[in-house]
């Protein structure tokens, strides 16, 4: 006999202790907070113009920073090798290097104490049985995206060491793209270990909530993408006025570069523009998410997720605009930063709960008709 409700689960679903799930929880959660915590010390890098700092890749040798004044002597010798110190930093003393060289040296450091933090507790779960043959290999999966990662953050860094002052905008907004999806992925790993580890577990109703969700999460993304882009060109540092640019809401000079497609990722004026843009649609969007599940009869477990988010958004815009007035000092743009890591996460949230649908209790799995 069939339910009152349409379920279709997989029949093989893994489930696990709550015991196993939750100390599973505890050591991903760990993880997405060292990955937040290294975007955050990766804008700081940006915002000091600390990046290109360091000009050589050493995985294993380079998590030691110099320890003697001959040390220090040749990485500086190494950095006025690079354009960014004839072009922009020729009065730099070694003192001054030091204090960008910490910030680049953090940043690769953070990386290999999350790889540590992953790899050490990973290897023993799995020894010790707490791993499930159903997400073994999407963990494994994650800790591969944290090394090709660290190979894209160098390619980056290659980028401003020869022709350029700067790295270039396009692997910035792709290493910090990357970024995002790293931290996602860990968040969504953590969400699924919520249920028991089953992950997909059994849905029922409308699909139309789940579509909008991650319709809202996809514009999202593209806003962060957006402000790496942004932050790539230093586009935040011109056009300090709102709500016109250049005395106008949309300003002239949108379509100066040539071929007219650069203008989307090489023009300051348009780069910002967009960014703005995208920012307004992202609180509209929010906000006329949670005005529709309101209104919906069978969608009370998703009213709060919703008007989180839309209240995030709207928090998020204001700090972007005094972010913006301001010029961006360091405080105000890693505060905005961090303000774009939680509206994405708020977002992946809701995307979850919308897709979930209701769920079997713990330690069961459904059976079909």
């Amino acid at each position: 006999m069939p339910t009152t409700q349409s379920l279709s689960p997989a029949r093989d679903a893994e489930t696990i202790a709550p015991r196993k799930a939750g100390a599973l929880r505890l050591w991903l959660s760990c993880v997405a907070f060292l990955i937040a915590a290294m975007i955050l010390v990766g804008g700081a890098t940006r915002l000091t113009d600390s990046g290109l700092s360091i000009t050589e890749w050493q995985p294993i040798v380079g998590a030691i920073p110099p320890l003697s004044d001959a040390d220090w002597q040749e990485a500086f010798d190494s950095y006025k090798k690079i354009p960014e110190y004839s072009l922009v930093n020729q009065d730099m003393d070694l003192e001054g290097f030091k204090s960008i060289y910490w910030w680049e040296w953090a940043h690769r450091f953070l990386g290999r104490f999350i790889g540590i933090v992953f790899f050490v507790p990973f290897v023993g779960f799995w020894l010790a049985g707490y791993i499930p043959k159903s997400l073994f290999p999407r963990l494994l999966g994650l800790f591969v995206l944290g090394g090709l990662q660290g190979a894209l953050g160098w390619y980056m860094v290659k980028s401003g060491l020869v022709d350029r002052v700067d790295v270039s905008q396009y692997r910035l907004a792709a290493h910090f793209g990357v970024a995002i999806l790293i931290f996602g992925y860990t968040i969504w790993l953590i969400l699924g270990l919520r249920d028991g580890g089953r992950g997909d577990a059994a849905r029922a109703g409308s699909r139309a909530p789940a579509i909008v969700a991650g319709l809202v999460l996809a514009l999202i993304y593209l806003q962060l993408l957006a402000g790496a882009l942004v932050a790539g060109i230093d586009g935040g540092l011109g056009f300090n006025t709102w709500p016109l640019m250049n005395g106008a809401f949309i300003p002239t000079g949108l379509g100066a570069a040539e071929p007219w497609y650069l203008n989307m990722f090489e023009n300051p004026l348009t780069v910002q523009f967009d960014h703005r843009m995208l920012g307004y649609a992202v609180v509209a969007a929010t906000v006329l998410q949670a005005l529709w599940l309101l209104r919906r009869t069978n969608a009370a477990g998703l009213r709060g997720s919703a008007v989180t988010l839309a209240a995030f958004a709207l928090l998020q815009v204001a700090l972007g605009i005094w972010t913006l007035l301001r010029a961006v000092p360091i405080e105000l743009g890693l505060a905005h930063q961090a303000g774009a890591l939680l509206v994405f996460a708020a977002a992946l949230y809701h995307f979850w709960r919308s897709r979930a649908g209701e769920r079997f209790p713990e330690g069961q799995t459904a059976s079909s008709a």
